[in-house]
C-alpha cells in the first residue's frame, strides 16, 4: 500500500506500522511550506528557517477514534502523523513548536534527514554492510511539542521533545492506550524514553531529564577537577563531583 500513501523520503504511514486505514493518500499528502508562515505571525528568523532549512512537509497519517478503535477523549480526538524532511542536522525544533502550535490536534513529527558524512550508519558501526550496496543513508527522529507539569499557580508551558535518530526503514509507532489521552502518552514514550508504556510520562521524563543534566555537570567537573592546580580548588571541586555521582548512583538503583 506504500505506493498509493503519501511519503516523507522513505517513510510511509505503512513503513511506520500504522493501519492503512490512518494514511494519507499521496496525492493529498505534501502540505505547502508557505502555508504554515504566509498568514500567521512570524519572526523573520523563524521564516529563513522554513525556507532554508525545511525541504518538504507531509502529512502521513491522521489517527481518529474511527480509523483506530480507540476512544477519543473531550481533549483529544486527533493525532497527525506529520513528517518534515530537512536539510539541517538537528531537528528544527524552532519550526515543529510553531506547527504544533497552530492545531488543537496532537502532532507526532517524523523528523527526516540524510545521514551527516561524519557519522556511521548503524550497519557501518556494525560491520554489517552489503557488498555493492549503499549504507542506509536517511536517518529519522520522532518529535512532539507536549505541556510540561508545571508549579500550582504558574502557566503550564510547552518543550517540543525530540527522540534520537535511527535508520528510516528501522522507525515505528505502535498504537497503544486505552483513549486518545493514553495514547498520546504512549507515543511520547515511544519517541524519547523508547517504551510504549505511557503511564507516568512527565514523571518520567523529568527523571531522564535530571539524569542527563547530572551526567553533564559530572563531566564538566570532571574536566575542571583535571586542570585545577590548587589543592582547595581541587577539594571544592571533588566535593561536588562526589555529591553528584552519589546522586547519579541512587537513581540508578531506582
Amino acid at each position: 500500500m506504500t505506493a498509493t500513501q503519501a511519503q516523507c523520503g522513505s517513510i510511509s504511514a505503512s513503513t511506520l506500522g500504522l493501519p492503512d486505514a490512518t494514511a494519507v493518500p499521496r496525492q493529498k499528502g505534501t502540505l505547502p511550506t508557505a502555508m504554515f508562515y504566509a498568514r500567521t505571525p512570524v519572526s523573520s528568523k523563524l521564516k529563513q528557517r522554513f525556507v532554508n532549512d525545511i525541504e518538504a512537509i507531509t502529512m502521513l497519517a491522521m489517527l481518529r477514534p474511527t480509523n483506530t478503535g480507540i476512544a477519543g477523549t473531550p481533549k483529544l480526538e486527533e493525532i497527525l502523523v506529520m513528517g518534515v524532511r530537512h536539510s539541517s542536522a538537528a531537528a528544527p525544533i524552532e519550526v515543529l513548536d510553531h506547527i504544533a502550535g497552530l492545531r488543537r490536534s496532537g502532532i507526532v513529527f517524523v523528523c527526516v534527514r540524510d545521514r551527516p558524512s561524519d557519522e556511521p550508519s548503524s550497519q557501518q558501526a556494525s560491520g554489517h554492510t552489503e557488498h555493492g550496496r549503499e549504507p542506509q543513508r536517511q536517518e529519522a527522529a520522532l518529535a512532539m511539542r507536549r505541556l510540561m507539569p508545571g508549579k500550582p499557580g504558574h502557566p503550564q508551558q510547552t518543550a517540543v521533545l525530540v527522540g534520537p535518530w535511527r535508520p528510516a526503514d528501522a522507525m515505528r509507532l505502535e498504537l497503544h492506550g486505552a483513549d486518545f489521552g493514553a495514547l498520546w502518552d504512549s507515543l511520547c514514550s515511544q519517541a524519547v524514553l523508547d517504551s510504549t508504556d505511557g503511564a507516568d510520562f512527565d514523571g518520567r521524563w523529568a527523571a531522564r531529564a535530571h539524569i542527563e543534566t547530572l551526567r553533564a555537570q559530572e563531566a564538566k567537573l570532571t574536566k575542571d577537577h583535571a586542570r585545577a592546580k590548587q589543592p582547595a580548588q581541587r577539594n571544592e571541586i571533588y566535593a561536588k563531583l562526589h555529591k553528584i555521582r552519589t546522586e547519579l548512583g541512587r537513581l540508578d538503583q531506582r
